[in-house]
């Protein structure tokens, strides 16, 4: 039988063949998904090699402190605050931060003797234990137990509230004492009440004479001090002013010191044998200890500030010398109908008596000693709400030293910031140099607190982070390293005429003034004139120009000079109105400029000036050094000056004849109720009526929270397209200097690019004379480009992107040799970011090429951006240049350039601190700051390689000498109740944590 087989057949074959030949095209297909997929964990790789979210330190006063402790033995100084947080600091670079669970006020910080643990209480009358643990070669600061008193079935609260911590220099025992005047004992750290040692009410009553008992009730316990000379002792002062001394190991009372007036506190002297006593009437006491007849209280009581009626003494010190006689320290105990409202810590020794006049209320207080035998009082330590002032005891005259840490930044509320990095170190010394001039008053010690060791290593680079504030200043710090430490101060208020009384100085001392009072401190909240409030800074590092905007638009440009120079700053005003009809400015007026000559002190000097009109809030800034540029912008438009021949180059109104807010300037209304307010408490200080300073504050906060909302915030918007009648749409958002293609693709030109609120970008072609015709002939400027977004939502930033996709460098930062040149070969790109999108068009057609959305559901809107390069933390060559952007829901993008892609995504700010949003600032390198309250910045990062953050160690100390004769007691209880030393605790806990880790690894 013969096979037949059809040609179609025969066809099929071949197709049959080619069918199974796809199975390798099939394998392809899964190899380009596997290159696919293992491109995209490279690139994870990548993203982990770039990219890293970190918050790592605080900047700053810590906000509304509650509470200080210290530990001579350590060194190291503690606050708590309000909400619950703790901080450690020593030595600069060493800080620690804990924050307790509880959302509760920190009401006490007490360090036990010789030990790296710590005991806080908190107004919800919880306890709460920490150490400093060591861990891989550095320490933290871990919570580890937490304690709460508890009373019998039924007994009121007040019998456990506790009023009075006693840390026991046998480091074993808490005692504690409470409202309803019991005396608690507890052992630590294990918080191990000692129920047979606690001392109670009635057993205080019964060793009370009945004479006494039966005309007052004691009340609670109002402080606990250990003698100084025998541990076994320990005085238990009453809220009614009765004090015991009290024997531990006998469990008895040896003596009763019946004072009559409302106890503020006591102090057991050195040597044991006195005790000192404050009172709510503005006197303070001196008891013999041991004596057999206290009664005559009148002999031994003082009223320092009497006749008329004072204010209590809150605390009092006496400490010795070694050579002369003894300090003796007090706060308060002013004459309340002159001074109630003065915050003062009195210091006398021998005939020499000050009255310290600080700033805010006072916390506490306390000596660091010194000396051979760390007797001698060598630095007051104060701690008031807004600061910390430490005082130089050992010099004449008793000067402040300057704090290298918790320096004030809201000594004038803060309005701006501005970052630059890599400072060249020419510049760096001048600044110093400068900021050296302006610090002779400070005393020449060295900071007193040295505990711990800073691990950190040196900084890479030097990091400015400049300030501007509400009365017209501008600081500058060194955000190099963990401590942002104040090196300049400039002042801009001596250009202008302001509202300020010469003479209103209310703490100026005179001679032979009772009270002596010396004003010490740097906070001042109130602005003579909020016209001078710096809202813009942008600092040139290379040519050391410096240019400031302020509230009423005015634009300062400003030279280094290491020379004081006497000199007139001259106005040139810029109307960038340009003629409208029918506006009505009710804004407030311009700063008056001085015209007769100004002596200005080493430093950053102004020579030009720049006045808006109408004097509107400066709202964009930018100088361009190289060619001699500043462009300003404002809700009304924006210009362009040329400062080295003091001309105007460019005006551009950019106003919507329907903008009503823009054009009657609403803002009048509120600047005026704020300006009055000022101005009541400035009389009410001079009258000296007591004004509660929380109310004041209060007021200021609110009103300035108000004011920036509606100068600033701009107006919220919908996701979708919104009309161009919507309010503030001309008002200036942002301005880019650029040396690209705006003509034709051949030749690349200067250019000037600013960005609106109401979605539009404007493109000038600047046309610069040749260097040697630079200072005669003319910069001038002819409109290029215009674009138009199409959902008109405010332009944040404007960002040139070179042929290779780079953002151009910065001005003179090529000829430095710090950035290579710009490729002006290939196209170049423009990237407009909206606060909804990031959109990329060529030049110089101006043609879209990509774009990135941002808004989506959660209705997010870019509220900060900058260019910011991100290394490698495993290759010292490579590094990628990235977007930084943040949004109004407070997280953090990372956006590739020139892709524009979403890399990383990080949550970083609440989305309700809008004040927190506002107020971040970007660095170069991938880091960043932003206000957590308005007297401390957060730093955090997002590179892996520049990474800022406390690195230290804190070891446990070695008993001194004099700590054996603690001994006694300790052995006593430890007999008794199994007590182990809690510096062996200590070690024995870290010993434990190693061998964990041991077993883990």
């Amino acid at each position: 039988m013969s096979f037949f087989s059809p040609p179609g057949l025969l066809l099929c074959l071949p197709a049959f063949s080619a069918s199974v030949s796809l199975c390798p095209s099939y394998s392809l297909r899964q190899m380009r998904r596997f290159r696919r997929h293992g491109h995209e964990s490279q690139r994870d790789r990548l993203k982990q090699e770039l990219f890293h979210f970190n918050k790592t330190v605080e900047h700053g006063f810590p906000h509304q402190p509650s509470a200080l402790g210290y530990s001579p033995s350590l060194q190291l100084l503690a606050i708590g605050n309000r909400s619950g947080a703790i901080k450690l600091y020593g030595a600069p670079g060493v800080e620690f931060m804990g924050l307790h669970d509880e959302n509760a006020a920190v009401t006490q910080v007490h360090f036990l003797p010789h030990q790296v643990e710590l005991v806080t209480l908190l107004d919800d009358n919880s306890l709460h234990m920490w150490t400093l643990r060591a861990h891989k070669g550095l320490s933290e600061l871990l919570e580890i137990g937490r304690f709460m008193l508890t009373g019998p079935p039924g007994a009121p609260p007040s019998v456990t509230r506790v009023t009075a911590v006693l840390a026991h220099s046998s480091g074993e025992l808490l005692l504690l004492g409470t409202e309803g005047g019991h005396v608690f004992v507890v052992e630590v750290p294990g918080f191990r009440e000692l129920e047979e040692r606690n001392i109670s009410l009635d057993q205080v009553s019964n060793s009370v004479p009945d004479d006494y008992i039966g005309r007052r009730n004691l009340e609670h316990v109002e402080a606990l001090q250990e003698n100084p000379v025998n541990p076994n002792q320990v005085v238990i002062g009453y809220g009614r002013g009765l004090m015991i001394i009290w024997d531990l190991e006998k469990q008895r009372a040896i003596q009763h010191i019946p004072a009559t007036q409302q106890l503020e506190s006591v102090w057991w002297t050195e040597d044991g044998s006195y005790i000192l006593s404050s009172h709510s009437d503005g006197s303070y006491c001196r008891w013999m200890v041991g004596a057999e007849d206290v009664n005559e209280e009148e002999e031994k009581s003082d009223i320092p500030y009497g006749h008329f009626p004072c204010k209590a003494i809150s605390k009092i010190v006496q400490l010795p010398t070694e050579k002369g006689p003894p300090f003796l320290l007090f706060s308060g105990g002013m004459p309340r109908a002159s001074y109630g409202d003065r915050h003062c810590i009195t210091v006398i020794q021998n005939k020499t008596q000050v009255a310290l006049d600080l700033t805010s209320r006072i916390i506490d207080f306390f000596v660091i000693r010194d000396g051979p035998k760390h007797t001698d009082p060598s630095a007051l330590v104060v701690l008031v709400e807004e600061e910390l002032v430490v005082i130089d005891l050992q010099t004449e005259g008793w000067p402040v030293i300057q704090t290298p840490y918790l320096v004030p930044l809201h000594s004038s509320a803060i309005t701006c910031s501005h970052h630059i990095s890599t400072i060249p170190i020419k510049l760096w010394e001048r600044v110093i140099a400068a900021g050296e001039l302006q610090n002779t008053h400070y005393s020449k010690k060295p900071w007193p607190i040295t505990g711990g060791q800073n691990l950190a290593p040196d900084p890479p680079q030097r990091d400015l982070l400049l300030t501007g504030h509400e009365d017209g200043t501008v600081c500058f710090w060194d955000a190099s390293g963990v401590c942002l430490y104040p090196m300049y101060k400039l002042s801009t208020a001596a250009v202008f005429h302001t509202d300020a009384d010469p003479n209103d100085n209310m703490n100026q001392g005179t001679e032979g003034e009772w009270p002596p009072f010396r004003k010490v401190g740097c906070f001042d909240p109130y602005s003579d004139d909020p016209r001078l409030g710096i809202q813009k800074i942008h600092l040139c590092k290379y040519s050391g120009y410096l240019t400031v905007a302020g509230t009423a638009g005015q634009i300062l440009v400003l030279e280094l000079n290491d020379e004081a120079a006497e000199q007139t700053v001259e106005a040139k005003v810029v109307d960038l109105l340009q003629g409208q009809e029918g506006f009505r400015w009710k804004g407030h007026t311009r700063l008056d400029v001085r015209e007769e000559p100004v002596l200005f002190p080493p430093g950053f000097q102004p020579f030009a000036l720049v006045q808006c009109q109408p004097p509107a809030v400066v709202t964009a800034l930018t100088l361009h050094s190289e060619w001699k540029l500043v462009a300003f912008g404002t809700s009304h438009g924006f210009g362009l000056y040329d400062y080295q021949q003091k001309n105007n180059v460019l005006i551009k109104c950019t106003l919507n004849p329907s903008d009503q807010l823009a054009m009657e300037g609403p803002l009048s209304r509120v600047k005026s109720i704020k300006k009055s307010l000022r101005q009541s408490f400035r009389r009410m200080r001079r009258s000296r009526y007591s004004v509660p300073y929380t109310q004041i504050q209060d007021a200021n906060a609110r009103l300035e929270a108000e004011l920036a909302e509606m100068e600033l915030a701009p107006v919220q918007r919908k996701i979708e397209a919104r009309s161009s009648d919507d309010s503030f749409t001309g008002l200036v958002r942002t301005l880019y200097f650029a040396d690209t293609f705006l003509s034709d693709s051949s030749h690349n030109t200067p250019s000037l690019w600013a960005g609106t609120n109401g979605g539009c970008v404007f493109a000038f072609m600047l046309r610069l004379p040749p260097v040697e015709h630079r200072a005669d002939e003319p910069v001038t400027a002819q409109p290029a480009k215009e674009i138009q977004l199409m959902h008109r939502a405010p332009v944040v930033g404007i960002v040139v992107l070179d042929g290779h996709g780079a953002p151009l460098p910065e001005p003179l930062e090529v000829a430095h040799d710090l950035a290579r040149s710009p490729d002006l070969q290939g196209s170049h790109h423009l990237l407009v970011i909206s606060e909804e999108q990031f959109k990329v068009f060529t030049l110089p057609k101006v043609s879209a090429k990509m774009k990135l959305k941002l808004t989506a559901v959660d209705g997010s809107r870019v509220r900060r951006v900058g260019v910011a390069w991100f290394g490698s933390s495993r290759s010292e060559d490579y590094g990628e240049s990235g977007l930084v952007v943040l949004t109004n829901q407070g997280d953090l993008h990372v956006v590739s350039l020139p892709g524009v892609k979403m890399q990383v995504q990080y949550p970083c700010i609440r989305r309700e601190d809008v004040s927190g949003i506002a107020s971040c600032v970007f660095t170069k390198h991938g880091q960043g700051f932003y206000l957590i309250s308005p007297s401390e910045f957060e730093r955090f990062s997002l590179s892996t390689r520049h990474v800022v953050e406390p690195r230290c160690l804190v070891e446990v100390p070695l008993h001194s000498d004099n700590s054996t004769k603690h001994r006694p007691l300790h052995d006593g209880f430890s007999s008794a109740h199994g007590c182990v030393p809690s510096v062996c605790l200590s070690q024995l806990l870290q010993e434990i944590q190693k061998s964990l880790e041991g077993d883990q690894t």
